[in-house]
Parts: structure tokens; C-alpha cells; sequence
């Protein structure tokens, strides 16, 4: 068993593991052992589970790093025996007992909210299911608008959409309560309300952040930034 902590590294929604990559790079370079696996972006009970299982099956120690919606997910996997802290990058940080829908609604919406598409996918004995996407010709500003054009325009195209459901699951945990917390904010994030992120990291007693100017696609534009507060994780923890 390593004692330098493994981090996972969980993406949000309309992004997949590849938006990890310049981070994966960074932490790498520290020889810190680090994995990004796929994020099915289902439903948050589910998808939760889904990485919770991931983190108990690695040896030693876990860092939890969630982007987005991601930071749903860690707030509930975070439970997990071998979990020592989670980090949120530019994402949710819920309670016991809070839906993403709950937690924004307390805010002004973001520019997101009304730039979603909707598409269908079917469900096994039942009705299909709504998830959702960002409108292609909304993405740039409203994702990643520090980004060049040309890279705006392939991860806009790239997305992964999801399940509109997870919007109103409730968290059926909340493991800041009981691990140490940090968190990035974006300070110039369209997708969601910076004043969200902060809430959120406030509330969970959070090492924070922040970050002027960047935009929710944070981990794409300023990887460094990312892996060096994801570092200052690991060295409190291992």
C-alpha cells in the first residue's frame, strides 16, 4: 500500500475524462498517482455509487477531486473508508439531503440554465428518459470562455449530456461533515453562479481558491492552478 493518496479525478457533466488531461500531466510530473475514470452522469444516487466503488478499490489512501457536477458525486462517495479529503473544482458542494436544483435555486441562475437542449435516451421497461446538453452555439460562452475558439468548438461538439433527473435526487450524504475539504472557484463561471461554489465550499469549512477570470472549463485552461491546489491536498493528507 502506497501512503502518497491516489487521486480521482471525477468530471462533471457536458465534459468527459479527457478534460482532466493537463491535470493528469501536472500531478504526474509530482509522481502522484492519479486516475480519471468515466463518469456515467445517470442520476446522482447512482453515479455516486459508481465512484465510490472505484475509490474502495484502490489501495491506500483517496483523494476525491470533482468538477461541476462531479463535486455532487465526491460529496456523497466521500464516505468511503479509504476517502482523506475532496476537493471541488468549480462545482457543487451539497448537503445531506440537498439537490442540485435546491442548492442553485437559492442563487441567480447561471446563463446554463437557459441554454440546455434536450434529448431523449431510451430506459429498459419504461418510458424514455430527458438529459440534457449544452446549446452548441451557447457552449463557448456559457462553458469555457477562456478558452480558444477552436477548442471550444470540438469540446461543444464532444459533450456528454446528462440525465435531467439528477437535478432533483438528493445527496444521501455529505462527507465534508467528517473529511477536509478545498475548493476552486471560478470566478468568471457561466454554467454555474460562482456565488454556488463559494456557498458550498463556505458551508463544507473549505481551504479555498479563486481564481479571476477563469471560466467553468477551469481544469482545461489553467491545469496547473488545479493540480497545484489538488497537490496541497495530498501533502495535507499524506
Amino acid at each position: 500500500m502506497t501512503t502518497t493518496p491516489t487521486v480521482v479525478l471525477v468530471h462533471g457533466a457536458f465534459a468527459d475524462a479527457a478534460s482532466w488531461s493537463g491535470v493528469v500531466a501536472e500531478l504526474q510530473a509530482h509522481d502522484v498517482p492519479v486516475i480519471a475514470p468515466p463518469n456515467p452522469l445517470r442520476g446522482l444516487a447512482s453515479d455516486a455509487a459508481y465512484v465510490a466503488s472505484v475509490a474502495a478499490q484502490i489501495d491506500g489512501p483517496v483523494i476525491l477531486v470533482g468538477h461541476s457536477y462531479g463535486g455532487a458525486l465526491i460529496t456523497v462517495a466521500g464516505t468511503t473508508e479509504n476517502v482523506v479529503g475532496l476537493v471541488y473544482v468549480a462545482a457543487y458542494a451539497l448537503e445531506e439531503g440537498e439537490s442540485l436544483g435546491e442548492l442553485q435555486g437559492r442563487f441567480p441562475l447561471s446563463p446554463l440554465v437557459s441554454n440546455l437542449k434536450q434529448w431523449t435516451y431510451p430506459v429498459p421497461g419504461g418510458d424514455p428518459a430527458v438529459e440534457v446538453t449544452i446549446a452548441e452555439d451557447a457552449f463557448p460562452s456559457v462553458f469555457a470562455a477562456d478558452l480558444p475558439a477552436g477548442v471550444t468548438k470540438i469540446l461543444a461538439a464532444s459533450q456528454r449530456p446528462l440525465a435531467a433527473a439528477a437535478f432533483e435526487e438528493t445527496a444521501a450524504a455529505a462527507a465534508w461533515h467528517t473529511k477536509p475539504s478545498w475548493a476552486l472557484i471560478a470566478g468568471a463561471d457561466e454554467a454555474i453562479n460562482p456565488e454556488v461554489e463559494r456557498f458550498g465550499a463556505k458551508r463544507a469549512g473549505a481551504t479555498v481558491v479563486e481564481l479571476d477570470g477563469a471560466s467553468h472549463a477551469v481544469a482545461v485552461s489553467q491545469p496547473k492552478a488545479v493540480a497545484d491546489l489538488i497537490l496541497e491536498a495530498v501533502r495535507a493528507t499524506g
